[in-house]
């Protein structure tokens, strides 16, 4: 019987997998099959009907005993067949030692298999009897046992079967007609080298807070829907996250957008419903109930805070760096994480973890992960594989180079609570496998080791209190002590480690086809744009540049992954909204415009319906039509705009007509930077005023004002000519030089003196002009003047 356990334990798996694949034991060779069969069926038979009652170990209790612990296994058996089993037992099985990580998840793959190895039997009082197993109904069982009686041997994991046996009106002989295998962990005393194990808790949600905070000045925000209320409610899975870790030993991850949700809702907010319309949350205790909660929780333990709204980091390596501004985006996160965490929870958290999805890297990951200042990588050993044939798993630090520390977590563990938990049995097995793993691997060697669980991102409810169970097992248990995450970030790295960070091309395909698109960083890009325009004209640009800031951390968040139609939608209606607010500032539109005579002014009002002011905003009046109408004297013409909150301003700008007809004019509103800000308003300006009845008239005007001018003119010439005669020679010479208004020379004071100039047609003077020529003409002597003529 000896040799024959040995041999269950060692039965070859390709020969397990071809019996299961056939259903029949070949004749030729009954020994194999006896041997590799649990039961004393005749092996046809019994593989006829394998599996037709199903087990469900709900509990396991204590899930790693010590020396004088009593084990409690209780669930339900199910006949799964059409026929009643009769004379019932469920028994307990130990299987053979299990000394590598890989039997274990060889034994998880086929757990309920009847034809895998199961050990040997406990039997005696040790078992749950029924008479009759009716087809389709569970029956409930309980068996305890002292550990003294399972025969272990030294410090190891061990095989633990719970089978149900029994007979069938078909078949009449007692035979094994279902079976769950699961791990029994066993360390009796403490382990001379104990592994410091660090769990990571996840506080991380979805995005649930729009870009919006209301049109009123207490900037009331905008919940996507209620499900942040549901999920911290009593019962829900933040609350149950943490209930549950605030009686753990373990290193806090917290989303800061989480944070800043929640205490978003201990004041007033809104709902958003259909279309438009929103309606008041209600949920203000159950916010602060929870923060408070949080608050004494994390009072004295390691916090860990993420880029704010956990930025989808392999998206933006992959798709966003061709981007402009993308990695911007990610130093603000980061800026804003630990301010916010500081805040809300009053705790000093460590802000120098990057945490890519999965922990799957590659180098261009690193490179962005490190970029906003994180100099440690929380990466997994399923992606920075061991490639150097260690026989056992090192520790969890190690320089990837560019003095950035990789935290390698453990994979095996840290994916160890995924899937459906929400049955007993499963999350007793998901326990009892955790365990089993964290011991083997203790066991592996003697060195010291740092080991890192880092699991999903967000747990379910189920899969919380699992984990929760997990830890509690291993605090209580004789080979693991638990780590802060910064102290196993700090630990000695196993030189035998690997530290290459995997290609490109090994980063999983899987992941890649959830990642943000390239499309969709530009959307954000383009958002962040127009926001830069619009907050450089704002009085208090903190009311629109933080929370618009935060949604566009929002928009480039891990959770959005497998949620592509969700993520597209939100930006949308990130842009749309800032396309609203934007439009709130505007000109008012104009019709055609007449102007009343040849200058005017045309008024164009400034719309401010935000509730803050705007400022250093410039419009511009531009006359498409310069020759025609001319804005100021020239084609356009400028002027500041500063405008208060829900008001207007009406900005007056002079204009010149040049002609009659149409002129296209052109307002737009530009930043202080030339950048144009809304829609441009276009209108007509008809000049109406210049007919040719009011040419002539203007043309007349003209005509007398120079006539006039020109008798004024000649009037003066005579004067002067007058008073140079009256003064003599000497004085006429010395006129002749020093009047301007003299005759130049003899031609033209002949012409003047002999009434010939236009001045001889003034009716003022003619008869002293004629007088003064005539005797001038009959003196002797004369003056010399008529030799000058």
């Amino acid at each position: 019987m000896a040799e024959a356990a040995d041999f269950q334990g060692t039965c070859p798996s390709p020969a397990r997998r071809w019996l299961r694949r056939t259903g029949v034991l070949l004749a030729g060779v009954p020994l194999l099959a006896g041997l590799c069969q649990i039961s004393a069926a005749p092996p046809a038979q019994a593989a006829a009907d394998s599996g037709s009652v199903s087990v469900a170990v709900d509990t396991l209790s204590p899930s790693a005993p010590t020396d004088g612990d009593t084990i409690t296994v209780s669930g339900t058996v199910t006949n799964n067949g059409k026929k009643a089993v009769t004379a019932a037992h469920v028994g307990l099985w130990v299987g053979p030692e299990l000394n590598t990580r890989s039997s274990i998840d060889t034994v998880t793959e086929d757990s309920d298999s009847l034809q895998d190895a199961t050990g040997s039997e406990v039997g005696g009082k040790y078992v749950a009897k029924f008479s009759q197993l009716t087809p389709g109904v569970a029956q409930p069982f309980s068996i305890s046992v002292p550990v003294d009686k399972l025969d272990l041997g030294s410090a190891g994991v061990y095989q633990f079967a719970v089978s149900l046996s029994g007979k069938t009106s078909a078949q009449s002989w007692d035979q094994m007609l279902g079976v769950r295998r699961t791990f029994l962990p066993w360390q009796s005393d403490e382990a001379d080298t104990k592994t410091r194990t660090t769990f990571l808790w996840p506080l991380i949600s979805t995005v649930h807070m729009t870009a919006e905070t209301g049109s009123n000045a207490q900037q009331t925000p905008v919940f996507l829907n209620d499900d942040l209320a549901e999920e911290i409610s009593a019962g829900g899975r933040l609350d149950q996250m943490l209930s549950l870790g605030e009686d753990l030993n373990v290193t806090w991850v917290i989303d800061p957008d989480l944070l800043a949700s929640v205490d978003a809702m201990t004041r007033s907010y809104r709902i958003r419903g259909e279309g438009d319309t929103t309606t008041a949350g209600t949920h203000q205790a159950i916010a602060k109930q929870w923060l408070a909660k949080l608050q004494k929780a994390v009072e004295g333990q390691e916090v860990v805070a993420l880029p704010f709204a956990d930025p989808d980091l392999a998206s933006l390596a992959h798709n966003g760096t061709s981007v402009s501004g993308s990695l911007s985006h990610l130093d603000e996160a980061t800026d804003v994480a630990a301010t916010t965490v500081k805040t809300v929870l009053h705790v000093t958290p460590s802000s120098d973890f990057a945490w890519p999805v999965n922990g799957a890297v590659d180098p261009s990951i690193v490179k962005v992960a490190t970029s906003a200042g994180a100099d440690k990588v929380i990466t997994r050993s399923d992606s920075l594989q061991e490639t150097g044939g260690l026989s056992y798993t090192p520790s969890a630090a190690r320089p990837i180079g560019g003095g950035t520390t990789a935290v390698v977590a453990d994979a095996r563990l840290s994916t160890a609570f995924q899937g459906d938990l929400t049955k007993a049995s499963t999350a007793t097995l998901a326990v009892q496998k955790f365990l089993a793993q964290s011991l083997t691997l203790d066991l592996q060697t003697d060195k010291q080791r740092s080991i890192v669980v880092a699991p999903q991102r967000m747990p379910t409810a189920s899969q919380a209190g699992a984990m929760a169970e997990a830890i509690t097992a291993l605090e209580s248990g004789n080979w693991s002590e638990t780590q802060k995450l910064t102290a196993a970030a700090a630990a000695k790295p196993d030189p035998g480690a690997t530290t290459k960070v995997p290609s490109a091309s090994a980063y999983p395909a899987s992941l890649r086809k959830q990642e943000l698109s390239k499309s969709a960083f530009q959307q954000v890009a383009s958002t962040q744009d127009k926001l830069d325009n619009f907050k450089v004209i704002l009085s208090d640009q903190s009311r629109v540049v933080t929370p618009f800031g935060r949604a566009v951390n929002r928009e480039m968040s891990t959770s959005w992954r497998g949620r592509a139609a969700e993520a597209s939608g939100f930006r949308s209606d990130v842009k749309t909204y800032l396309d609203q607010l934007t439009s709130q500032v505007s000109l008012i539109d104009k019709s055609e415009t007449k102007l009343s005579g040849r200058s005017a002014t045309i008024p164009v009002t400034v719309q401010n319906n935000l509730v803050q002011g705007v400022q250093h905003l410039r419009l511009r009046l531009t006359s498409l039509s310069a020759n025609r109408l001319e804005i100021g004297g020239y084609s356009y013409s400028e002027q500041a705009v500063e405008v208060s909150g829900g008001h207007s301003q009406t900005v007056k700008f002079t204009t010149t007509a040049n002609a009659n007809g149409k002129a296209a004019v052109v307002a737009q509103l530009y930043t202080e930077d030339g950048q144009p800000y809304g829609n441009a308003v276009r209108f007509d300006v008809k000049v109406t005023e210049f007919t040719a009845t009011v040419m002539l008239v203007i043309g007349g005007g003209v005509l007398l004002l120079v006539l006039a001018g020109f008798r004024m003119y000649t009037q003066r010439k005579r004067a002067a000519a007058r008073e140079a005669e009256q003064n003599g020679p000497d004085d006429e010479a010395g006129e002749a030089v020093d009047d301007p208004e003299n005759p130049e020379g003899p031609d033209d004071r002949l012409k003047e003196e002999s009434g010939t100039g236009t001045g001889a047609d003034d009716p003022e003077q003619p008869s002293d002009l004629t007088a003064d020529t005539a005797a001038e003409s009959a003196g002797p002597s004369g003056t010399g003047e008529r030799v000058d003529r």
